[in-house]
This record gives C-alpha cells, sequence and structure tokens, in this order.
C-alpha cells in the first residue's frame, strides 16, 4: 500500500525504463519504486535497444529482489533458467494475485507449474508459505504439480488447517503410505518431495504428522490421524536389527536425530490427547523411557530430560483440570471398569499413583488433588480425626501405643469387627507399627541398663572374685563363661522382635518381588539391620553352645575346680574377659550388635517424611549421603596416593623417628586420617638422623596433603551438601509431599496389619487366605479356572465393545479440557511478527481482488459506452 506513490513517482520517468515488463504490470507487487534509482536512471536505460532495456529490468529486479530477500541467495545457485513468465507466475503465487494466478493457468500454453525460484521452491510452495489459500486451489487442479509433500509440510509448520485440508484432499494421499513415511522413506523416483536438499526446510526424517506434534497443531494432529497417520516408536537403543545396523553403520547422528524427532512427536502432548486410549499411562511410560534414554545417550541427554519433563508436565495438567472427586480416582486407579468383577470392594487399586511414585513423578504425586485424595485414604474408618488438633492426634498416638497388645488380641480374634476395620486403616496401621519400633528401642536402651554407672565386674575379673554372698557364687562348679554367654529376659524380648521383624520382610519380598524390593534404599537398611542381629545372635548362641558343653563337662567329670588343673580347652571358659581370644565368637557377637543397634536407631528416620518440620531435613539428609558416596571416590584416590607415598617415604624408618607415623601401612592410614581433623602433629614426619633432603620432601608431601584435603576437598564437600540442600530447601514441599506419600503408599496395601511381634501368631485372616489359595490352586490345576476366567474376559470385551467404560469417557472429557485450554492459551498470546506478515499478506491479496474486479468494471463500462456510442451515431 505505501508503494503506490513511488510508483506513480516512477512512472512519471523514462519512457525506456516504462517499457519494461515490470511496469506493464499493475498486478504485480514488486512496483517500480522497488528497483532503485541507481539502477534505472534515464540516461542509462535510453541508449540501449528495447531487448537490452527489457534484460537490464529483468536483472535489476533480481538484484533488488535478492536484496529484499537476504543473504540466503548466496547459498544456491541463481535461477538463470526462469523465463519471464515463469517468473511472473512465481510471483503471482507468492504475493496471491489470484487473477493474476488463475489466467496464467488457463491462457498461457506449457505453462512450467513446477519452476522454482531462487530457493528452490516453486509456485505451490510460496503459495502455501504466505497462506494464500485460493492460489493453493487452483494450484492444486494441476495433474502434473510436483513437491506436494514439502508444501504440506510448509503449511503444517505454519499452523494453516484449512490449506492442510486441501492439500490432503490431493490424489497423491489417497495413498496413506504418504502419510507415514518420511521424505528418506519415500519413492526417490518421483517427485512427491524435494530430494536435492533446496525446496525443503525440514528433515528427511520427519513425517507429517511427526511434524504437527512439534508443532503443537491439535487441529491437523486429530486430521492426520483419523486418516490413519502415526509415529512408529523408534527400536531399543540396543536394537541389532539389520535396520539399525545399517543407519547406525551409514550415518549414525541422522539415525540419532532421527530418533530425537521420533520421540519428539510422542512426547506432544497433541499426540499424547489424540493417539493414545489411556494418555495418562502413555505419558508416564513414555517419561520414564526418555529418563531412562537420557541416561543412555550421554550426547542427547539434555534434549530427552526435556522431553521427559514434558511428558511429566503432561499428566500434572491433566490432573489440574479434574474437577471431582470421581475424575480424580479415574487419573490415579486408571482404567478399572474392567477388574471390578474380580476386586472385592474397598480400597483404590492408585495403579497410577504406583507408577507416578516409581517414575518419580514428583509434581504429580505432590499436586492438591492427589494429596487429597491420599489424605482421605490415610484417615480410612476414622471419621473426625483428620479434623482433630495435632494435640488430639498426639494422645491418639499415645493411647495406641499403650494398648497395643490389646488391638492386637481384638484383631486377631476378630479381624472383621468394628476394631478390626480400625486396626486395618493407614493411620493406625503406621501407628501400630511405630509405637512397635518405639518400644524395639526402648528394648535397645533397657537391655543396657545394668551399666549405665559402670560395671562392677571389670574386664579381669570373674565372678570368683566377687564379694561373698553373690548369688553367683551358689554354684563352686559354675564356669565363668556360663554367666556372660546366657540371653537373658531382655535380649529374647528383643529376639522376637527381631525375628517378627524377618518375617515382615520375608512377606514384604514375596509380595513385591525382589526387584522392587531392592529398588527402595530403606530396603538396604533393614536387610543390613537385621543381617547384622542374626550374625550377632548367632555368633552369641554359637558361645553359649561351647561354654554349656563346657559346664556339663565339668558337672560330669569334677566335683570341685579348686586348685584343679583343667584341659586347656575348659581352662579357656574360666578367663576373664581381658584374657579371651580376639575371635572369640561372644566378642564377635557384642561388636556385631553394637553396629546394628545403631542402624535401627539410624532407622527412625524412615518415619520422618510424615512430620513437615523433619521431612524436609530427612531428604536433605539422604542427598547429602548420596552426595559424601560421589566425593569418596575422588577422596580416595587422593588419600591412597598420599598414604602409598608416605609410607614409601618412611617405611626404612621405623625407630628412628620421633613416632611411628608412616613407618608401616596402618600408621600411615591413621596418620593422614585424623590429620584430616587436625588431630596429627607436624613432627610426623621429623627424622632423628639428619637425613634433611628426605625429611624436606615429607614436609611438602604433608603440607601439600593437607592444603588439598582440608582446603580444596572437604570444602568442596561443604559446597556440594550447600547446593543439594538449597535444591531442597528451595522446593521443600513438593519433596516433602513426594516423600510423604511413598511413606503413606506403604500403609494403603491390604496386610501388614499387626505390628511386630504379633505378625508370628497365626491369625484367623491368615489361615483362611491360605485356604483360599489352596483352593485356587487346585481349581486351577484341574483346569475350571481357565473356563471361568475365558467366559468373564469374553463378556468383558463385549461390553467394552459395545459401551465406552466410565475411564474412558472421563479421559474424553479431561482431554477436552486440556485442548481447550492450550489452544486459549496459544491464542491469548500477544501478536507476533509472523502474523503482522499474514494480515499484510491478507492486504496484499485483496488488493489483488480488488484490482481485478476494477479491470473488469473498467472494461464492462468500456463495453457499454461503446454500445451507447453505437447507438447514438445512427440517431
Amino acid at each position: 500500500m505505501n508503494h503506490r506513490p513511488l510508483a506513480a513517482h516512477h512512472n512519471s520517468r523514462t519512457a525506456g525504463y516504462n517499457n519494461s515488463p515490470r511496469a506493464r504490470s499493475r498486478d504485480n507487487l514488486l512496483m517500480y519504486d522497488d528497483f532503485g534509482e541507481e539502477n534505472c536512471c534515464p540516461g542509462r536505460c535510453l541508449g540501449h535497444s528495447s531487448s537490452e532495456r527489457q534484460l537490464t529490468a529483468r536483472l535489476t529486479a533480481a538484484k533488488r529482489r535478492q536484496a529484499l530477500r537476504g543473504p540466503a541467495y548466496m547459498f544456491s545457485a541463481p535461477s538463470i533458467s526462469l523465463s519471464e513468465v515463469e517468473q511472473r507466475f512465481l510471483e503471482a503465487a507468492e504475493y496471491g494475485n489470484i487473477p493474476e494466478v488463475r489466467r496464467m493457468l488457463l491462457h498461457v500454453p506449457n505453462l512450467n507449474v513446477n519452476a522454482v525460484d531462487y530457493m528452490g521452491q516453486n509456485a505451490l510452495q510460496l503459495a502455501v508459505a504466505n497462506e494464500h489459500l485460493e492460489v493453493t486451489e487452483l494450484l492444486l487442479g494441476r495433474a502434473d504439480l510436483s513437491r506436494v509433500g514439502d508444501a504440506l509440510l510448509l503449511a503444517i509448520s505454519k499452523g494453516y488447517v484449512r490449506i492442510t485440508e486441501v492439500l490432503l484432499g490431493h490424489p497423491s494421499f489417497r495413498d496413506a503410505h504418504r502419510l507415514t513415511a518420511s521424505p528418506a522413506q519415500a519413492d526417490m523416483l518421483d517427485d512427491f518431495y524435494a530430494y536435492d536438499e533446496d525446496g525443503t526446510r525440514f528433515s528427511h526424517d520427519v513425517t507429517p504428522v511427526i511434524l504437527a506434534a512439534h508443532c503443537q497443531e491439535y487441529e491437523i494432529v486429530h486430521t492426520l490421524l483419523s486418516k490413519g497417520a502415526r509415529i512408529d516408536p523408534p527400536h531399543d537403543y540396543f536394537c541389532s536389527c539389520d535396520s539399525c545396523n545399517y543407519q547406525q553403520q551409514f550415518d549414525s547422528f541422522s539415525h540419532s536425530r532421527s530418533r530425537i524427532n521420533a520421540y519428539r512427536g510422542l512426547a506432544s502432548p497433541a499426540y499424547l490427547s489424540l493417539s493414545n486410549e489411556d494418555p495418562v499411562l502413555a505419558a508416564l511410560e513414555l517419561s520414564n523411557e526418555l529418563a531412562m534414554l537420557a541416561n543412555i545417550e550421554k550426547e542427547f541427554k539434555n534434549d530427552y530430560c526435556r522431553l521427559s519433563s514434558q511428558c511429566k508436565d503432561y499428566v500434572v495438567g491433566l490432573l489440574d483440570l479434574c474437577r471431582s472427586t470421581q475424575e480424580v480416582e479415574a487419573i490415579l486407579n486408571g482404567e478399572t471398569d474392567s477388574e471390578d468383577s474380580y476386586d472385592l470392594p474397598g480400597r483404590p487399586s492408585l495403579t497410577r499413583l504406583k507408577l507416578a511414585i516409581k517414575y518419580e513423578l514428583k509434581k504429580f504425586v505432590a499436586h492438591p488433588n492427589c494429596q487429597q485424595q491420599l489424605l482421605s485414604i490415610w484417615y480410612e474408618n476414622l471419621p473426625g480425626l483428620r479434623q482433630q488438633t495435632t494435640a488430639i492426634k498426639l494422645l491418639v498416638v499415645l493411647a495406641v501405643a499403650i494398648g497395643l497388645p490389646g488391638l492386637a488380641l481384638a484383631y486377631l480374634i476378630a479381624p472383621c469387627s468394628r476394631v478390626g476395620k480400625i486396626m486395618r486403616s493407614p493411620f493406625m496401621k503406621f501407628v501400630a507399627h511405630a509405637s512397635s519400633f518405639t518400644i524395639f528401642l526402648g528394648l535397645l536402651i533397657l537391655n543396657a541398663a545394668d551399666r549405665f554407672a559402670g560395671t562392677t565386674l571389670l574386664a579381669n575379673m570373674t565372678h570368683h572374685q566377687l564379694p561373698v554372698g553373690h548369688q553367683l557364687h551358689s554354684d563352686p562348679l559354675l564356669l565363668y563363661r556360663m554367666t556372660t554367654t546366657p540371653f537373658t529376659w531382655m535380649e529374647i524380648l528383643i529376639i522376637s522382635w527381631v525375628v517378627g521383624m524377618i518375617w515382615a520382610e520375608v512377606k514384604e519380598i514375596w509380595s513385591q518381588g525382589p526387584g522392587e524390593y531392592l529398588v527402595e534404599p530403606w530396603n538396604f537398611l533393614d536387610f543390613g539391620m537385621l543381617a547384622i542381629f542374626l550374625a550377632a545372635f548367632s555368633c552369641r548362641f554359637s558361645a553359649l553352645r561351647h561354654a554349656d558343653l563346657a559346664q556339663t563337662h565339668i558337672h560330669t567329670h569334677y566335683t570341685t575346680l579348686i586348685n584343679v588343673t583343667l584341659p586347656d580347652n575348659l581352662r579357656y571358659f574360666t578367663l576373664a574377659r581381658i584374657d579371651w581370644l580376639p575371635s572369640d565368637p561372644q566378642l564377635v557377637s557384642e561388636g556385631l550388635y553394637a553396629v546394628a543397634v545403631v542402624l535401627s536407631f539410624s532407622r527412625i528416620a524412615y518415619i520422618l517424611p510424615a512430620n513437615e518440620s523433619f521431612g524436609p531435613l530427612q531428604i536433605s539428609l539422604g542427598r547429602t549421603v548420596k552426595d559424601i558416596f560421589k566425593f569418596m571416590v575422588i577422596f580416595i584416590l587422593v588419600f591412597l596416593a598420599f598414604m602409598i607415598g608416605m609410607f614409601n617415604l618412611y617405611s626404612y624408618y621405623l625407630g628412628a623417628k620421633q613416632n611411628d607415623a608412616f613407618t608401616t601401612l596402618e600408621e600411615s592410614f591413621k596418620t593422614l586420617f585424623w590429620a584430616i581433623f587436625g588431630l596429627s602433629e607436624v613432627k610426623s614426619v621429623v627424622i632423628n638422623n639428619g637425613h634433611k633432603f628426605i625429611e624436606n620432601i615429607g614436609y611438602v608431601l604433608y603440607g601439600v596433603y593437607n592444603v588439598t584435603m582440608v582446603i580444596v576437598l572437604l570444602n568442596m564437600l561443604i559446597a556440594m551438601i550447600n547446593s543439594s540442600f538449597q535444591e531442597i530447601e528451595d522446593d521443600a514441599d513438593v519433596e516433602w509431599k513426594f516423600a510423604r506419600a511413598k511413606l503413606w503408599f506403604s500403609y494403603f496395601e491390604e496386610g501388614r496389619t499387626l505390628p511386630v511381634p504379633f505378625n508370628l501368631v497365626p491369625s484367623p485372616k491368615s489361615m483362611l487366605g491360605l485356604a483360599t489359595g489352596i483352593k485356587s490352586l487346585l481349581l486351577h490345576v484341574a483346569g475350571h479356572s481357565e473356563e471361568k476366567t475365558e467366559t468373564q474376559l469374553n463378556q468383558l470385551g463385549v461390553c467394552a465393545s459395545t459401551n465406552p467404560s466410565r475411564y474412558q469417557k472421563i479421559m474424553k472429557r479431561l482431554i477436552k479440557r486440556y485442548i481447550i485450554k492450550a489452544q486459549a492459551d496459544r491464542e491469548s498470546d500477544e501478536i507476533t511478527e509472523g502474523e503482522l506478515k499474514e494480515i499484510k499478506q491478507d492486504i496484499s491479496s485483496l488488493r489483488y481482488e480488488l484490482l481485478e474486479e476494477k479491470s473488469q468494471n473498467m472494461e464492462t463500462l468500456d463495453g457499454l459506452l461503446r454500445r451507447l456510442g453505437e447507438i447514438s451515431t445512427p440517431s
């Protein structure tokens, strides 16, 4: 529009300029003002013939268009083969000159509709790129049109829905293979795609549906899916089929990029929403697959991590659109209608939530809708307790802890009574198990209560040296070891708790499977604690057995132990503790028992996520342990280097130093380890005989070690811990709610109602379950179960095929809301430069239509005037 005055100004110039093809075409968008004065001065044009002036005008227009379109022209060969007609045809298609395109298609014989411009784009691609729908429809009427596939990809990338639908109506797409095959997979003999890398701006592994998914074009994706287009999931990364092997050897980079493009399409919210019957499950599985690929293909880790986060955000977005408890349950439980005939009425299965916890979708688990549903299950069968204050809840916990034996007995007798239902509540199960473990810790403390103020029996004493009248003097044949090895009643209670915990772990391994059991880090702590307790009690039992055998031999063959010389194997059991062998089973048992006690108290950190204040601290502590393990790799390397070096330096000076530091490997380890905490002295490197060179080398190495360890490595560890703590603190609410959900979920499953050690008592419920399991096994062997299951499945299949399930209806509603929200968010964005360009192009097309209409009206008017003149002349 702004070129009209300038055009009029140039029209007043020389006739040579006005005779150029550009000036004669009033329908061309590139008016004379586009050519520039420096290239079209009158003096230069008047000095040449008409053909030379036309050639000069064409070259000038080409140069001007080259300058307008930017430096991309430098990377392709100039279009020297274009005729004037082809050039005008391409420009008319590019700028939406509908009348000119129609006229040239109808009246220009042998018109090359597949001519390409300097960028290698034909008229169809230019019309599609500038969103000229009418021009596109006119061009598609030609049977010899090429590069329809490139035009379709271009329309999809621009988001032109109507043009895409028009292109899909082309006869070329009657073959469904056109939509599923990428340019690299298509037939190289046709001209559906441009294979010379000049006419396409897309990768050769991108199909129309993949590109539509990349661009988040919901309508286009829906249209393509309705026509049978699908995205084929890439093969496994370690696939060794012929196709994968060939692509890896031919071009490994293109193979990797094609996999990423396919995963980008699969992870697109548009494709997830419209192509899957269960989009939640598809998104969860795909997010986990992408997270695993991020750890395998390190070079594309950021791409895969971004796609995995995109899938997670999609699931969170669906959960955020829920408006009722029924919809939240549908997302958390998944498709359950087909299983209603098998499951007993009870607690929801929460299948999708299990996957979310397994794949660590923290935002999904910590979402308010999910947490509200979990909270209602947590206080199941306890109406009113959820709204009570913290003080009331603490009183309930104290009452359960005190009355735990009675509650356990009531559940054993009547598991289906009101008390039994209350005991099966997840909250009550948690309180019961926590109380049981607290009692276990109390037993560990009370087991050493007799030694709180110190023991009266010193390490170099036996029971014979105790004051006269002590109860241990009652049997003169009693061996000293028989006073230390027998189990006390407190230790017997501890053993019962340990056996109960072992039985609980065995049941958990049986129900979850070894693979799932080993995934949870807390299970490693439980396994280690119970294994150490079991080893400690086994050593203690071995020591007791040997001492009992010796005591039996004494009672059989001796009447007194005074002034009696016993054999060495019997005398050993009369020695004081200080004379025992280092490998004595009782000493080993006491050492293992001490380690197990420490692990038992650290196990209490498992229940800390139940509290909002202690939960983030426990999570930070766990992250700190991971950082320490990472740090230990570098620490051990540096420590070993200096330990071996200092040992080699001072190993020949044993007895010639002020102390024994570094003279043996053990002393080298001790000295360097305690030097980290500032507990080693500088004189550890001093030599008495004046070997200054060795001593100076020792000073240097010892100083470098302290600088490296204390200043560099320890501060690096502190920085790592601070970084981890800050990450947890920045997202403390999500981290805590995710950890709390994992804790709650362990009590949601049926079973494990009775805490330790009451779980060792067989309950009527467990006996009934065992009988039911045996009956099912016998029926399965007899073959009745298979027939019944097959009949039920057939009935369910018929129902599923005729009527959509409740889950499918709910998901359809949620998907509609998600798409509407996505489109609304997209429309609410600010107007971009591309949209302004489209508006200008629409105005340009309207201008051409108005000019054509004006031309037609002028011709009609001229005809009327001529007829009027003819009529008036005879008169």
